[in-house]
């Protein structure tokens, strides 16, 4: 509100000083204009009237027709009281003036010097050379104050016989400068009131807002995310809150995701290391007979392979974020690696009794990227899809190309996804099956992978479901250019 207003005052400033100099500039061109008709009307008759064989010098002529000298003067002046006239010879001293008294000026109150009325060197130098001399100052002190003043040389057959002036106060001006500044000041009062209170509510509303999320932030640095923000109308202050809003929802889902991220990883942990240890110590014991320790050894090696596999998914998350694991893109035939994931799960097919369909453009489909990246996502995806699928269901893996890119689409009847969940399924440490009733061994990491793994590939990935219905994921690759044949002769070699 300061700045406001510190801008509103200083354009006012600018603005008024503007206006007083063109004012001030124009009534005194305005002053100079009268003060010249004056001078010359004056000089006119002096010109017309002198005549140095019938009066003699120029003081004789002066002194001789001082009563019209007097009336013309008079006659001049009554238009304009401010208007003082006076004649100088061409010495420069002053021979004649306007005698009235208007009641407003007279010639003592303009004169420096009432004693000595001599107009200055370098004022006379000027006249004598024929220049006419125009101004508003004190006329080199020949004033006591600064005035408009309008000087004309005169002239007797080519010889510098005097010179006539007409000078008067800016009062009229001034009055104008003083009755505008005080106009000028009146409104600038006026428009800052009315600043101030437009000023308090703009500012109000859009600082509303950024002190609320003040309060969320520092509620958020605390723990709680429950915060918001109102989002009222669609400026930039607006689309902020909205953002804020967005951000403070996905760090609440975020929190929400960790914490049950550490409850999944916590049982997880927990479970197999503690099967592991009973096991073990009723093996030591001896409370497990000979005879069942080769069974309990195998449950123990599995308990041990399902520890190894959350541990590395969670260095898998780490290298990828950090950038340590890189990927080398090689042609490989994304066919046959869906054809070789079908085969590798072929019992768990059979035992669901569900209808495999098996849907590819070409026999041979060649993709450029990280094949063993690929076979970890693309594994995973039918892993779950198998996994969800209703007994006697469809399972379909679909295979096709558009441009330069492939889709890959794996399909399954089943429970699908709950459209509350859909926004979150690559996010890290999520699970839809918070129940755990299907999926005990998972910890939510694998479809972050899948993400994260498709991503660094330049492609996407997505989900579509319709709960309780049907679910479809859906990833790209970039297809290989080159030449189908070389590739598959490559392929067969290794």
């Amino acid at each position: 509100m300061a700045t406001f207003l510190l801008i509103i005052v200083v354009l006012f400033i600018i603005i008024t000083s503007t206006i007083s100099v063109i004012v001030k500039s124009y009534g005194v061109k305005v002053k100079s204009e009268t003060l010249s008709g004056a001078a010359n009307s004056c000089a006119v008759y002096i010109r017309n009237a002198f005549n140095e064989e019938e009066h003699g010098d120029f003081n004789t002529f002066i002194t001789k027709e001082r009563d019209t000298l007097t009336l013309i003067l008079d006659l001049l002046c009554a238009n304009d009281e401010s208007i003082i006239m006076f004649i100088t010879d061409a010495k420069g001293q002053m021979v004649h003036f306007d005698a009235h008294d208007n009641g407003k000026t007279s010639l003592k109150d303009i004169l420096k010097n009432t004693d000595e009325c001599i107009i200055s060197d370098k004022i006379q130098t000027l006249l004598s050379s024929g220049e006419h001399v125009s101004s508003a100052d004190d006329m080199d002190g020949f004033f006591r104050t600064d005035l408009i003043y309008y000087g004309i040389p005169l002239f007797n057959d080519g010889r510098y016989a005097g010179a006539i002036f007409a000078c008067a106060h800016s009062t009229d001006t001034d009055a104008l400068l003083s009755t505008m500044t005080r106009t000028v000041t009146l409104a600038v009062l006026w428009i800052m009131l009315a600043s101030l209170i437009a000023v308090y509510f703009i500012t109000e509303r859009f600082t509303a807002p950024i002190k609320s999320m003040s309060r969320a932030a520092r509620s958020f640095a605390n723990g709680s995310f429950d915060a918001r923000v109102d989002a009222i109308g669609n400026d930039e202050v607006a689309e902020l809150a909205r953002a804020f809003n967005n951000m403070a929802s996905s760090l609440q889902n975020l929190e929400e995701m960790r914490r049950s991220f550490l409850a999944n990883v916590s049982h997880d942990l927990r479970t197999p290391m503690t099967t592991i240890s009973g096991f073990i110590d009723g093996i030591i014991d001896g409370a497990i007979p000979p005879e069942q320790h080769e069974y309990y050894l195998g449950v123990i090696a599995g308990e041990i392979r399902r520890l190894s596999r959350l541990v590395s998914q969670l260095l898998d998350i780490s290298r990828i974020e950090a950038g340590e694991r890189k990927f080398t893109p090689v042609a490989f035939d994304i066919c046959e690696q869906g054809r070789e994931i079908i085969i590798s799960n072929i019992q768990r097919l059979e035992d669901k009794k569900l209808d495999v369909r098996f849907e590819c453009e070409a026999d041979n489909m060649y993709v450029l990227a990280d094949r063993d990246a690929i076979h970890q996502i693309f594994y995973n995806i039918c892993d779950n899809a198998i996994k969800f699928s209703n007994e006697g269901g469809v399972f379909e893996i679909r295979i096709y190309e558009k441009g330069s890119v492939v889709f890959i689409s794996v399909y399954n009847e089943g429970e699908g996804i709950t459209e509350e969940d859909l926004p979150y399924i690559f996010e890290r440490f999520y699970k839809s099956d918070k129940s755990r009733g299907k999926d005990k061994t998972g910890v939510g990491l694998g479809m972050h992978i899948a993400r994260a793994i498709i991503e660094a590939h330049s492609q996407k990935i997505w989900v579509e479901s319709e709960h309780t219905k049907w679910c479809r994921f859906t990833f790209t690759l970039q297809a290989a250019k080159a030449d189908k044949q070389k590739l598959r002769t490559s392929e067969d070699k290794q």
